[in-house]
């Protein structure tokens, strides 16, 4: 929003002195923050007057119109200035800028001479000024306006401080001059005069001035009508007018459109302009039928959808409602009979309007954000006089106006609130004054405030933002500014410690953690080949999701993560190892919807715990995935592509930092989960429970995210494990070792890690660690056989073993293995 300093003068007093870093204080001081604060007068030096044209010569023979004008501009004679606008004639009065003169940019204006003649200053355009964009002629002002030779700063507006206010979406009334100059009433304390409460209202003889028919009040709760009849098509747009729609960001159009886009601007309502001869019967508002088209004011033919508001008449839609008119029936050069339109839209239609057509406007942006209901009848009479005043129309005794506005709702709050949140008294005198001040109705009673908000207040509707407002106008700067004390705290708690343990072994492990989007859609769960039944099918669905391909809320880290290392990988890197710990999210059935609570205060403790019991399950789960090298190549010889094993070991460095051994087990065939591969996937245990899986991914996976072949992942529930229990030291043993090595053979499908766990329950207490260093395949072993070579090392704490102590921990441990698979020692 921006407006010139000047024209917030009209509707509020401020101190003359006042500067633009005044000014911009004052805005802040009631929470406005300023995005640009521009001195007019700053971007033009030197010399600026108004000059009258005394005579005009035509210079012949050159490729492109040239005149030499001889000017007055207050000397004792007039000055010679060439110029090649030939919309201007003698005895009009221009804006001249004299020699020593500098325009924006940087433009030094001195004599010079050209075509023949010595130019003497420069007559100059708006856009060469700075004050506008329009650059087809030089300035003419009215005749009546200064005598040459006076300063033409104040004229064009470049005595001016222009102020551009970034408007929240709940602060719409500040999109005025009616807005920013109430706010700038409370922040200095100058009267205030409301350009609305100035309007003389139509008088109406009780007749319509055009037939109005709304179907859809919940659409549109107001609309009111005007007409004005023999409009001069050719009447121009006043230059003062012109000059602020300028600054205002809006360029000039014609004089009816140029009319409601002023009023627009001071007044914050929107209007519309119709040519009442290209109407046919009575104007409809309603929803938009299937099928129907429109085409706009920019000139694009549109395909409505039924949620739109539209207002048709006979001859079908002609109107985009609150957001843009039709072009059948849009004022023109012809235009005689106006019919000025003022309305009150659904804001939640239009901001959806808006997005669906991507078709932002001027008044859109207004609407959306809430338009005062109680002023289209002012709008629509201030318009229609200064129609009539400016382009010679007679205004209509008759105004159509329908009205369904429902009265704003009461609120109420204790008079005490404000000070128990800000920490400092405010009586309840000053609390009545303030929620006063913004245009409320208030009534106090056995200490609780019922307080009536303002129509052009729709922001207001809890008692928090009436605190807000308390806080605000009185000053924010009077809250003290005390940082409270920390509470001792008892530190991480222990899952906490074991996240960060977790992380930190990975880490070292050479991954890079990654933080993903928990959003996830049914198109990636049918890129990783996850079944229809399955239980991560099954997604909490978002509302008002980020994006409609991913709506859900993710059931396991594998589909964000595998997005992760695919874009990692277009980026040019080959070997990539990336983890991430983070939550999913698994439903027990339909979502509820939790109670609704306020904003006032912290919802009662039954309301949190009835909230807490609709959340679903979010376990902590862990996952890392692999691409390229896992050891890479270079002077010390070849590098090694990653496996199904480091997936595995990754699982298992994750698990040991957690403080739990896991054990591994083949989950191949029918048992196999997707997205791994059936043949190269294992299934994670913590005793006899299934935790997760690690693996190579599936070929068709691999494809479908256009990932390197044989990409591994694991993934595990780290909430599944135990916690683990008060750690103690080891005592260490300053005793020698026996080390012994074991080769068993086993059937090839017997599981490496359970043949280990059975030589560890065999060994007993002797046994100090146990290492598989080989794996044999061969003929002579047999079909479906294999050798597992372990290195058993064993260490008593109090004494040296005997190679007979030693020899029959190894012969029990074999013993175990060899009665569980019937493993036998090879060699034997």
């Amino acid at each position: 929003m921006r407006v010139p300093l000047s024209w917030l003068r009209e509707h509020v007093d401020l101190p003359q002195d006042l500067t633009a870093d005044g000014l911009e204080k004052a805005l802040v001081k009631v929470g406005l923050e300023v995005e640009e604060m521009t001195d007019a007068g700053a971007s033009v030096e030197g010399p600026l007057v108004v000059g009258r044209v005394e005579s005009i010569e035509e210079l012949q023979g050159l490729k492109k119109p040239i005149r030499y004008c001889l000017v007055d501009v207050g000397n004792a004679e007039p000055q010679g200035i060439i110029c090649g606008a030939r919309n201007f004639a003698e005895g009009d009065l221009v804006v001249v800028a004299l020699p020593g003169a500098v325009l924006p940019g940087g433009f030094a204006i001195a004599a010079r001479k050209t075509y023949g003649h010595i130019s003497n200053g420069m007559i100059c355009s708006a856009r060469e000024l700075g004050v506008s964009d329009e650059h087809e002629g030089i300035i003419v002002l009215p005749p009546d306006t200064a005598a040459p030779g006076t300063q033409a700063r104040p004229i064009v507006g470049l005595d001016d401080i222009v102020v551009e206010v970034n408007v929240t979406p709940d602060r719409g009334y500040c999109f005025s001059v009616r807005g920013l100059a109430r706010e700038l009433s409370h922040s200095l304390g100058g009267a205030y005069r409301d350009p609305v409460a100035a309007v003389v209202p139509i008088e109406s003889d009780g007749t319509d001035a055009y037939p109005i028919d709304v179907r859809d009040s919940v659409a549109c709760d107001r609309f009111t009508a005007v007409a004005v009849r023999g409009v001069d098509p050719a009447a121009p747009t006043p230059q003062w007018m012109k000059a602020r729609l300028a600054v205002a960001g809006i360029r000039s159009i014609s004089l009816p459109v140029d009319i409601t886009n002023y009023l627009m601007v001071e007044t914050g309502q929107p209007m519309h302009a119709w040519d009442l001869e290209r109407l046919t019967g009575a104007l409809v508002v309603r929803r938009a039928a299937a099928g129907e088209k429109l085409t706009t004011l920019d000139g694009v033919k549109r395909a409505l959808d039924p949620q739109d508001i539209v207002i048709a008449d006979d001859s079908g839609v002609v109107s985009l409602a609150a957001v843009m008119g039709g072009s059948t029936t849009e004022v023109s050069s012809t235009t005689v009979d106006v019919l000025l339109e003022a309305a009150h839209w659904d804001p939640l239609s239009v901001a959806r309007t808006i997005r669906r057509h991507k078709l932002p406007s001027e008044a859109g942006k207004r609407y959306e954000r809430g338009v005062d209901p109680q002023i289209t009848a002012a709008a629509c009479a201030r318009a229609a006089a200064l129609l009539a005043e400016h382009g010679g129309g007679t205004v209509g005794p008759r105004v159509t106006d329908v009205y369904a506005v429902a009265p704003p709702a009461p609120v109420t709050m204790a008079v005490t609130r404000p000070s128990e949140l800000a920490g400092i008294d405010y009586t309840t005198e000053r609390v009545v004054e303030v929620l006063t001040m913004i245009g409320a109705a208030v009534e106090v009673e056995d200490g609780r405030a019922v307080v009536t908000p303002p129509s052009w207040r729709l922001d207001l509707v809890d008692p928090a933002d009436l605190v807000e407002e308390v806080l605000r106008l009185d000053g924010y700067d009077r809250i003290p500014s005390v940082l409270p004390i920390a509470p001792p705290g008892a530190g991480l708690s222990v899952t906490q410690r074991r996240r960060r343990t977790v992380g930190r072994a990975l880490a070292d492990a050479g991954f890079t953690e990654s933080l993903c989007y928990p959003f996830v859609g049914d198109a990636t769960l049918d890129a990783l080949r996850i079944p229809a039944g399955d239980p991560r099918r099954d997604m909490v669905l978002l509302r008002n999701p980020l994006s409609e391909e991913e709506p859900g809320m993710r059931t396991t880290l594998l589909p964000p993560l595998l997005g992760a290392l695919r874009r990692n990988l277009g980026r040019g890197l080959r070997d990539v190892a990336l983890f991430e710990l983070g939550t999913v999210f698994l439903p027990d059935g339909p979502v509820k919807v939790a109670p609704a609570a306020g904003v006032d205060g912290p919802p009662p403790a039954e309301d949190l715990r009835a909230a807490e019991a609709l959340l679903p399950h979010q376990p902590w789960h862990v996952a890392a995935v692999i691409a390229g090298d896992a050891e890479p190549a270079g002077w010390w010889g070849a590098g090694r592509p990653a496996d199904w094993a480091d997936a595995v070991e990754a699982a298992r460095v994750a698990a040991e930092a957690a403080g739990v051994t896991i054990t591994v087990r083949a989950a191949t065939g029918p048992g196999a989960v997707a997205p791994w591969h059936p043949g190269r996937c294992a299934a994670l245990l913590v005793g006899d429970t299934v935790v997760g899986h690690a693996g190579e991914l599936h070929p068709a996976v691999c494809a479908d995210l256009d990932l390197p072949r044989r990409t591994v992942a694991m993934e595990f529930d780290l909430d599944a494990l135990p916690l683990p229990g008060v750690s103690t030291a080891p005592r260490l043993s300053g005793f020698p070792t026996a080390l012994l090595d074991v080769a068993l053979i086993v059937d090839a499908a017997t599981p490496t890690g359970e043949v280990e766990a059975a030589l560890t329950a065999g060994a007993g207490d002797l046994l100090e660690s146990v290492r598989l260093f080989d794996v044999y395949e061969g003929t002579q072993l047999g079909e479906g056989r294999k050798s597992l070579a372990y290195k058993l090392t064993f260490r008593a704490p109090d004494r040296t073993l005997t190679g007979e102590e030693a020899l029959a921990a190894r012969d029990a441990a074999v013993a175990v293995a060899a009665d569980r698979f019937g493993a036998t020692l090879r060699g034997a």
